[in-house]
């Protein structure tokens, strides 16, 4: 997978993710489908439409490849840390500040594969040209 490719299909599962997290999950444990398991609160529904809006103009307006990768690698980064601060937090009586519920272990399993995913489609990156089409 190329990082141009992350970006288009990064993109759409987190517009996904964010109009799923609205309409059908329910931004609360008591109104998610999946109860505690897997829920997504307000905060990460907007920041999931907002990333995957913006992955989606990336995907169709960049056309250097280094910035690409550079962009899917700090996607790793930023989802690693994500990750981290969800597993460090769980538990805690103010998780994560207050600002978004990633104590959910399943949400921060979630953050890790994707950070997993960026970071290995970002190295692929080594394999393209210095443009894309």
């Amino acid at each position: 997978m190329t990082p141009k490719q992350f970006l288009l299909y990064g993109g759409i599962i987190l517009v996904a993710l964010g109009v799923l997290g609205t309409f059908v999950l329910g931004p609360t444990p008591e109104n998610s489908m999946l109860g505690d398991f897997f829920w997504l609160d307000s905060t990460e529904n907007w920041a999931h439409l907002i990333l995957g809006a913006v992955a989606l103009g990336a995907y169709y307006m960049l056309k250097d490849a280094a910035m690409i990768r550079y962009l899917v690698l700090l996607v790793g980064v930023v989802a690693a840390l994500a990750a981290v601060f969800g597993f460090l937090n769980a538990g805690s009586s103010t998780p994560n500040l207050g600002v978004t519920n990633l104590e959910n272990p399943s949400d921060n399993i979630l953050h890790l594969v994707v950070a997993v995913w960026a970071f290995w489609a970002g190295m692929m990156g080594n394999k393209e040209s210095t443009t894309v089409s």
